[in-house]
C-alpha cells in the first residue's frame, strides 16, 4: 500500500551529496551547460513563446476531454492492428506486461527508456518473476549494471562521473581497468548491447506521445535502441501514461520542436519513431495505457496543469535545489520541480517535504515548454501540507516567529539592526556549525551597512523637495 512508504526528508536525503563540495558542484556546472543549450536554442526560434503557448493549450484542451480522445485513440489503434490494454494502477501495469510475455514463453527482454515502467516498479517486478530484463539506453544501462535507479528523467546517468563509468564497466563488461575515455567507453557499451539485442525476445518502449486521431504512437530517442529494440522482436509492448495523448497528428509538430531543444538543447531527437499498430501480419503490437492516480490530478483544479508535462526535464537542470542536491535526494520517480508537485500527489505524508525542496524563485516556470505553473503548485502544496499538519514541527516553529516578527515592526526593525551588527563581528564558527544546515556549502552574504528602511527614508526624502517643484 501506498502509505507504508517511507517518509521522504529531502535535506536528511540530501546530505551526502552537498557536503560532497566537488561532486556537487560539478553536478551543478553539468546541468547548467544543458540549461544555457536549452536556451540559446530557444532564442534561435522567433516563435518560441508562441509554441509554449500552443503546446499548454493543445495539453489543457485534451486533459479536459481525456475520456474521449482515450477512446478515440483506442478505437484507431485496435483498427491499425494493435492490442489496447487498460491499467488502473501499476500492480495492473506489470501483471498485464508478465502475462504477456508467459503467453508468448518469454524470458528475455529488452527495455528502452520508459519513466512510465520505472514509476510502476516493472524491472523488479520481471525479475522478481524470472524474467531477464535489459535497458538498452546507455545512461539506464549505465544505472542498472550499478544497481541504481535514474536520477534524472532524461539524463538518467548524470550524477555519475566518467571515471566511476569505468569501474563499473571494468567490472561487468570486462574494459581495461581505469578505462576513463568516453569514446571508448560508449564503444564498449555498444558492443555489449548489440549482442543483448540480438537476444531479445521481446521489445518494452515507453511513449512520447500518443494521437488520438490516428492510433499511432510516437518515441523520440537519441540512440535509435527503441528501434532496435522493436525491430528484432515480434513482439513490441509500448507502455504509456493517459496524459501522453495530443488529439491531431498536426499538433505533434509543436511538440517535436520544443522537447529535444527544452531537453538536451538540440533541434530535434536523433530518433522520432512513428507505430501505428504491427509491423506486419506476424508481429504484435501491445500498448497498455496506465493511470495511476493520473485521474486523480485532473480531478484537481490547482494540480491538474502538471498532466501537460511532457517528461523533457528542463525544469530539474534550472533549479538550483536539484543541481546541488542530485536526483536521488527526492527519492521518486520524477524528482525535482515536476516530481515535487507529483510526489505529493500520490503519497501526501511519505513526499511532505519535496514542495519545501524549492527556493519558488520560478526558474522551472519559466523554462517549461508547455507553461506548467510550476513554483505557483509548490507554493500551493506548501498551504495544503500546512491545512493537513504535516509542517515538520522546526518549521511550524520557524513561521510563527516569522510571523509575529513580521507584526511587529519596531521588532523587525531591531532584530535587523542585532544581525548586521553581529554578522561583522560574530567568529565564523559561531554561524556556521552542524547547528546550522543551511549554512552547508554555503556563505552568508555580507551585511550591509544600513537597512533598506534606513536607505529608502533618506533617499526618499532627499527626493521630495524635487517632486514638489
Amino acid at each position: 500500500m501506498s502509505t507504508a512508504l517511507p517518509i521522504v526528508d529531502h535535506p536528511q536525503a540530501a546530505k551526502e551529496f552537498v557536503t560532497n563540495v566537488p561532486r556537487s558542484h560539478w553536478h551543478d556546472d553539468s546541468l547548467w551547460f544543458v540549461r544555457t543549450k536549452r536556451d540559446r536554442q530557444a532564442q534561435s526560434l522567433p516563435e518560441w513563446e508562441y509554441l509554449r503557448e500552443s503546446a499548454s493549450a493543445i495539453k489543457r484542451h485534451t486533459i479536459a476531454n481525456l475520456p474521449d480522445y482515450l477512446q478515440e485513440f483506442e478505437a484507431n489503434a485496435t483498427r491499425m492492428g494493435a492490442v489496447v490494454h487498460w491499467a488502473a494502477d501499476a500492480g495492473e501495469h506489470n501483471e498485464i506486461v508478465l502475462e504477456l510475455l508467459r503467453k508468448n514463453h518469454t524470458q528475455r527482454i529488452i527495455k528502452s527508456k520508459s519513466m512510465l515502467t520505472e514509476e510502476c516498479g516493472l524491472n523488479e517486478f520481471l525479475i522478481e518473476n524470472g524474467i531477464d530484463v535489459v535497458d538498452t539506453d546507455l545512461g539506464e544501462r549505465i544505472v542498472q549494471l550499478r544497481g541504481e535507479t535514474p536520477s534524472h528523467i532524461v539524463l538518467p546517468a548524470i550524477h555519475i562521473k566518467k571515471e566511476e563509468v569505468g569501474e563499473t564497466f571494468h567490472r561487468h563488461l570486462g574494459t581495461r581497468k581505469g578505462e576513463a575515455d568516453p569514446q571508448v567507453l560508449t564503444e564498449a557499451a555498444r558492443g555489449h548491447l548489440r549482442g543483448k539485442f540480438l537476444e531479445g525476445e521481446v521489445g518494452v518502449t515507453g511513449v512520447n506521445f500518443g494521437i488520438a486521431e490516428t492510433g499511432g504512437i510516437v518515441v523520440c530517442t537519441n540512440e535509435g535502441n527503441a528501434d532496435l529494440g522493436v525491430s528484432l522482436p515480434r513482439i513490441h509492448i509500448a507502455c504509456m501514461g493517459i496524459e501522453k495523448l495530443i488529439p491531431r497528428f498536426e499538433n505533434l509538430g509543436v511538440f517535436t520542436r520544443l522537447l529535444a531543444r527544452s531537453a538536451t538543447g538540440q533541434p530535434i531527437t536523433s530518433y522520432t519513431s512513428h507505430f501505428h499498430g504491427p509491423r506486419d501480419e506476424n508481429s504484435e503490437l501491445h500498448i497498455v495505457l496506465v493511470d495511476n492516480g493520473r485521474s486523480r490530478i485532473r480531478d484537481s483544479d490547482t494540480f491538474r496543469d502538471a498532466l501537460n508535462c511532457i517528461r523533457c526535464g528542463a525544469c530539474m537542470n534550472t533549479c538550483p535545489v536539484y543541481r546541488r542536491s542530485g536526483g536521488h535526494s527526492y527519492q521518486a520517480t520524477v524528482p525535482g520541480p515536476i516530481g515535487s508537485v507529483l510526489g505529493p500527489t500520490k503519497n501526501m505524508k511519505a513526499h511532505k517535504s519535496l514542495p519545501y525542496a524549492c527556493s519558488l524563485c520560478g526558474s522551472c516556470t519559466d523554462v517549461c515548454p508547455v507553461k506548467i505553473p510550476l513554483h505557483h503548485q509548490l507554493l500551493a502544496w506548501r498551504g495544503v501540507l500546512v491545512g493537513k499538519r504535516l509542517l515538520a514541527w522546526k518549521k511550524r516553529i520557524g513561521m510563527k516567529a516569522a510571523s509575529w516578527l513580521f507584526r511587529h515592526p519596531r521588532l523587525f526593525f531591531a532584530a535587523g539592526y542585532m544581525g548586521r551588527v553581529a554578522l561583522r563581528y560574530l567568529p565564523h564558527s559561531l554561524t556556521h556549525n552542524r547547528l546550522n544546515e543551511w549554512a552547508i556549502d554555503r556563505e552568508l552574504p555580507e551585511p550591509p551597512k544600513q537597512s533598506f528602511r534606513a536607505w529608502y527614508a533618506k533617499n526618499r526624502s532627499e527626493k521630495q523637495p524635487e517632486e514638489s517643484k
